[in-house]
């Protein structure tokens, strides 16, 4: 009875143990044990009783129960805050899209209100009257903004602040009407929807002047701190060379209007770069809105004159600029608006479309600038741990120095020292050398150290790709760099950082073979670009090659435009060699690739002046394409890919070096044709269906008219005997080794090519889309059009004429060389001229 009693008075013991108060001292000694170790052993448990006698009257087990409460509780208490900062997103947002959805409903109330009145006026003109005033009725009726006058400014001193102010202010309401109003059509970009982790709201115009961007999104950085990184355009915007700010001038209304000179950067070799001189107005609106617009300052909009453009092509900023609003539990709204003018005329024809892109601009510019402020914020706020125990901030400077190295290079300004050398007489790879003592700053590169040193060489060049996706290309280029890259060149590279940097005289392309391992350092929050370390493995075979395969050599590589679902990304790799110690100042010469897309042209009818036959040709027996299928027009993808490589060189090696460095280019060039035409999507599939063409004969037709035409007048056949049935000829012609292209023959007018087989789109580097742009007298050099003008008369009259041997070029402006060629009438069914056809025999570029 006395063993019951004592056991039921345990259990009420241990009972009333469980409730136990504890007392302030008490609660800050454990907590001081749990900043320590939020989950301790039993014997450091009973250590803590130990050596805390106001914890003695506690049990083991209520202290180990304590520190289970404690880490649950902090648990929860993270996962409350999380939840919070998700609601505050999800909030903003929802705010941001009531926002949109309002200008989407005033844009919609616009349309109808424009369509109902077009639709009136149209109405009344289909009367018996002739009144020529509807039209200025129907202008009246269009919404200012859309018409985008030019008012005149003469009352506006270029010297007076007051005349510099007006200015802003009109910037800014033309600004805001773009960010939160309806002066441009935007268009959602495809892939680009909202949430409380999404990049945010972004759009493109859609038929305004110029090219325009503009994105929505929500940030964790105050509004101050979020200009001031924007208004740093070159720490984010690889493509800005320059922004020089000469003069600020305060306004009365507590804003600050700045006067900005900015050079930017060609993406490629084959168009000049572009300048700015620009407006920026900063200034904060009633509801307490932070607002940076920017315009370029012309003759139409008034202001001071700006620098000369010199060597670069001025570009004009259209209202531009930030709108940034504060969030309810810290944070900022910011909307981002980026509306240029390249002028596209300056430009070589194929080059258009990269500068008509608003999706470029928006990857480019808008996108980017919410990238890296995403980033700076989640680096601030610690969510972005990077290995190596480097600071992000020194990764970013590495990544920026890699694109600038790079485009430095691709452009090569006489300003940083940059000239020509001669050509070897081809005209494909462009040598430029840069003798300037500071090219390398801080490397031991010093006349005083080296008086043999030269400098630094760049070979370069750029040409057309079709249908290679960009991302793909980058991708196999960084994953397989033994299929394009030469060991020897690579070490060349490498001993230029050595002590000696010159104990490799010259490379010996097709040396050694090597294997790569990639160590990744950082990545930006989206992964659309990864900074890393290459370290390249040399095999040595014959004993001079034993002093470079002996040891490793580095690479520090940056890597973006990787995703094949990124809409007018540019994809690029480049890489600089380092040496084992890689420190934060290490001077790099930086080398690699960028292949940027050019949107297809839109396919408008033009049967009467070109043959697609492209548009004929669909895969499947039944002429049916799958559901999951790109669509046609991808098969006219097009991109420029731009190559350059850097190497040093000694003053007495230079000739060595400039022929090593066109042979290694050429040799990459050809790498990359191969890889490209490897990794493209086949145009043709086994099977083939006819579609036809309203106002143009079948692609069926046209083959026949071309073949029986070769036949009837240079008496041979075009074709194998067993190729004469209709899917058969006509695959025959498409595959044919040689080129051949057709063009009209009208009076008084160009001869444009109208239909080129794949060899002949090889040939001309262009798609079956882009060829109706291309003339015949602009891809013939002047021997060969005298050529041509001697020999046309006897096509006309004896049906063909046989070309000597000569030289054309590619709408890339690539030589192009041709063993022979053949010209011939192509008649059709009743005999009659149809159009002109060209054959190239066994034709190679230069």
């Amino acid at each position: 009875m006395a063993l019951v009693m004592h056991k039921d008075s345990s259990n009420q013991q241990m009972d009333t143990s469980k409730y136990v108060r504890y007392t302030p001292e008490q609660v800050e000694a454990l907590e001081r044990v749990y900043a320590e170790c939020p989950k301790p052993s039993s014997l450091r448990r009973q250590q803590l009783i130990r050596e805390c006698p106001i914890l003695s009257n506690i049990e083991p087990k209520q202290i180990k129960v304590w520190f289970q409460n404690r880490r649950c509780r902090e648990k929860q208490r993270k996962e409350s805050s999380r939840l919070q900062s998700v609601n505050r997103k999800l909030s903003a947002m929802n705010k941001l899209l009531m926002e949109e959805n309002d200008r989407l409903q005033k844009q919609v109330s616009h349309l109808v209100y424009e369509n109902g009145f077009m639709r009136q006026q149209l109405h009344s003109t289909s009367g018996t009257t002739t009144d020529n005033s509807c039209e200025s009725v129907v202008m009246s009726g269009q919404p200012q903004q859309q018409q985008n006058p030019n008012p005149q400014h003469s009352n506006r001193d270029a010297n007076n602040p007051a005349g510099l102010l007006a200015i802003a202010e009109e910037t800014l309401a033309e600004f805001l009407s773009k960010a939160t109003g309806t002066a441009v059509d935007w268009v959602q970009m495809i892939g680009m929807k909202p949430g409380p982790d999404s990049i945010g709201i972004v759009a493109v115009s859609r038929n305004c002047s110029g090219v325009a961007a503009r994105a929505c999104g929500l940030v964790s950085l105050e509004p101050m701190k979020v200009a001031e990184i924007l208004k740093d355009r070159l720490s984010w915007y690889r493509d800005c060379r320059c922004l020089n700010v000469l003069s600020v001038i305060p306004t009365g209304n507590g804003g600050t209007i700045e006067l900005i000179y900015m050079q930017t950067y060609a993406p490629t070799t084959l168009a000049a770069a572009r300048d700015f001189w620009t407006m920026r107005y900063t200034t904060s609106l009633e509801d307490g809105s932070l607002v940076v617009c920017e315009r370029s300052l012309t003759t139409s909009s008034g202001g001071p004159a700006g620098p000369p453009p010199s060597t670069f092509v001025r570009a004009e900023m259209l209202p531009s600029g930030y709108l940034i609003r504060a969030c309810e539990g810290g944070g900022s709204i910011i909307h981002i608006v980026d509306h240029i003018d390249l002028d596209v005329w300056s430009v070589p024809e194929v080059l258009r479309p990269l500068y008509e892109s608003s999706k470029i601009l928006a990857q480019k510019m808008t996108i980017a600038a919410l990238r890296h402020i995403r980033q700076i914020a989640q680096e601030t706020s610690g969510e972005i741990q990077y290995s190596g125990g480097r600071q992000p901030a020194v990764l970013r400077t590495f990544g920026q120095k890699l694109c600038r190295g790079f485009n430095d290079a691709v452009n090569g300004f006489a300003d940083d020292g940059w000239s020509a050398m001669s050509s070897d007489g081809l005209e494909d790879v462009t040598i430029v050398i840069n003798s300037s003592a500071n090219k390398l700053p801080g490397s031991q590169y010093k006349t005083s150290m080296y008086p043999s040193f030269g400098g630094v060489m760049c070979a370069k060049a750029s040409m057309l790709l079709q249908n290679v996706p960009p991302a793909l290309l980058i991708r196999f280029l960084r994953e397989h760099r033994s299929e394009w890259a030469d060991y020897g060149v690579d070490a060349y590279s490498a001993a230029s950082l050595k002590a000696s940097p010159y104990a490799v005289p010259c490379a010996r392309p097709g040396g050694f073979p090597s294997s790569q391992v990639i160590l990744p350092l950082a990545h930006t929050v989206e992964h659309e670009e990864f900074l890393e370390v290459v370290r390249l493995e040399g095999l040595a075979f014959s004993p001079e090659d034993v002093a470079l395969a002996g040891r490793d050599m580095y690479l520090l590589q940056l890597c973006n435009g990787v995703d094949e679902n990124a809409v007018g990304a540019c994809a690029q790799l480049v890489f600089a060699p380092i040496d084992e110690s890689f420190a934060d100042d290490a001077p790099l010469l930086p080398s690699g690739f960028r292949v940027i897309p050019l949107d297809p042209k839109t396919d408008e009818p033009t049967a009467n002046r070109t043959l697609d036959l492209a548009s004929t040709l669909e895969v499947g027996a039944n002429g049916a394409r799958s559901g999951g299928e790109a669509d046609l027009s991808t098969y006219n993808l097009r991109s420029v890919l731009t190559i350059a490589f850097q190497f040093t060189y000694e003053n007495h090696l230079q000739e060595n070096v400039a022929a090593m460095a066109r042979q290694y280019v050429r040799s990459v060039v050809g790498s990359v044709q191969r890889v490209a035409m490897a990794i493209a999507p086949s145009q043709l599939s086994s099977n083939i269906g006819i579609k036809p063409l309203p106002g143009s004969p079948e692609a069926l037709t046209l083959a026949r008219w071309i073949c029986r035409s070769y036949r009837i007048h240079v008496g041979a056949e075009l074709l194998q005997a067993d190729s004469q049935s209709g899917d058969a000829m006509l695959k025959q012609l498409w595959h044919h080794s040689d080129a051949i292209m057709c063009c009209s023959v009208k009076a008084n007018a160009s001869a444009v090519f109208t239909f080129a087989n794949q060899a002949g789109l090889d040939m001309l580097e262009t798609t079956l889309v882009g060829l109706q742009d291309i003339m015949l007298d602009k891809i013939l050099d002047e021997a060969g059009r005298k050529i041509l003008c001697s020999e046309f008369p006897k096509i006309m009259q004896q049906g063909f004429t046989n070309l000597p041997s000569g030289i054309c070029v590619s709408s890339m402006g690539r030589p192009i060389s041709y063993e022979q060629g053949v010209a011939w009438k192509v008649l059709n069914d009743d005999d009659s001229n149809h159009c002109l056809a060209f054959m190239f025999i066994n034709w190679s570029f230069v």
